[in-house]
């Protein structure tokens, strides 16, 4: 997938305003329009410059590329960077109601999922003033697993997109905080009353909707609410068992291996993963047998002895 520069797309500057992204946009469209323009890559064009013009028109979304865009040159091989949109709001979860499969991958890849739109709605009329609930706004936020095992306050600061009296966008600083509760998992969602978009009259704020992702840990990975870890141990702890110490999200524990383990196998700590009041996750322990290497004369015999005494075929299933 190749990144796309969508102010080059439209022939602007990065610090154009929105009015004048709007004349740049208009056109380019006049002049690209199919049912002006015959030549045979007239529509591609069309297509080319609507999808830049629905992303640098809506601040949102233009704050959100802008944040990494300068990074990246057109035509560049390109992978969005992990939780990218993290920290950064949307109102309605930053997409407007423009048809998304209209768009190249690259911009799927950035803002192809639908989380429901949430725009202000009217509540009342009276006197003749407009009463209308605040935008609903959803941002990411990126948490540690042990955030989750153990439910924290945080305190994060959040991104909110700006355009100044000039057309300009920007960002400002949106400082919150809040609980994360106990067994919160990838993908939920927090919701925080009244901290969304202004309302207008006398309706009330929107929400903010905080949607969970989790930074990669040193040594454990999840799935879900189950924690799994990669355990070396070593020939004989394998092959005559052995206790041995494991790190958890809730600290060190004793695990028992049984004898003739084999790399590979898999045993669970019951309740160790990220449990809430009603649900409860476990943590997967695989074993990884590592062989130490013979160094002296006296180990390399210790393996010669192993092997007359213990002889055995490792690839008898693969038939050889």
């Amino acid at each position: 997938m190749k990144f796309k520069d969508y102010y080059q797309t439209l022939d602007l500057k990065k610090d154009a305003s929105q009015d004048e992204i709007k004349r740049a946009y208009r056109k380019l469209a006049r002049k690209l329009h199919p049912d002006v323009n015959k030549s045979h890559d007239a529509e591609e064009k069309f297509k080319e410059i609507g999808e830049a013009y629905e992303v640098l028109q809506d601040p949102e979304k233009r704050a959100a590329y802008d944040k990494f865009g300068s990074d990246w040159q057109a035509g560049q091989d390109f992978k969005p960077p992990p939780n990218w949109d993290a920290g950064f709001e949307f109102s309605g979860g930053g997409f407007t109601q423009a048809d998304a499969s209209q768009f190249s991958d690259f911009f799927e890849s950035l803002f192809g999922r639908q989380t429901g739109s949430s725009h202000a709605r009217p509540d009342s009329r009276s006197h003749g003033a407009f009463h209308a609930r605040g935008q609903d706004v959803h941002a990411k936020i990126v948490i540690n697993f042990e955030d989750s095992y153990q439910g924290t306050q945080k305190s994060i600061t959040l991104s909110r997109p700006v355009v100044d009296q000039n057309g300009h966008v920007s960002t400002s600083p949106h400082a919150i905080t809040l609980s994360i509760p106990k067994g919160v998992i990838e993908g939920q969602q927090i919701r925080l009353e009244g901290q969304g978009g202004q309302g207008s009259g006398q309706a009330g704020a929107g929400d903010l909707f905080l949607e969970i992702a989790f930074a990669p840990h040193r040594i454990f990975t999840m799935e879900k609410r189950d924690v799994h870890l990669s355990l070396p141990v070593t020939p004989w702890e394998a092959a005559l068992g052995a206790t041995v110490s494991v790190p958890t999200l809730g600290g060190t524990v004793e695990l028992k291996i049984p004898h003739g383990s084999q790399s590979g196998k898999k045993l669970r700590l019951k309740g160790r993963g990220l449990s809430s009041t009603t649900l409860r996750g476990h943590q997967y322990v695989t074993l990884t047998i590592i062989t130490p290497e013979p160094v002296t004369e006296a180990q390399k015999k210790i393996y010669e002895e192993m092997a007359r005494l213990m002889p055995t075929n490792p690839r008898k299933g693969l038939g050889v």
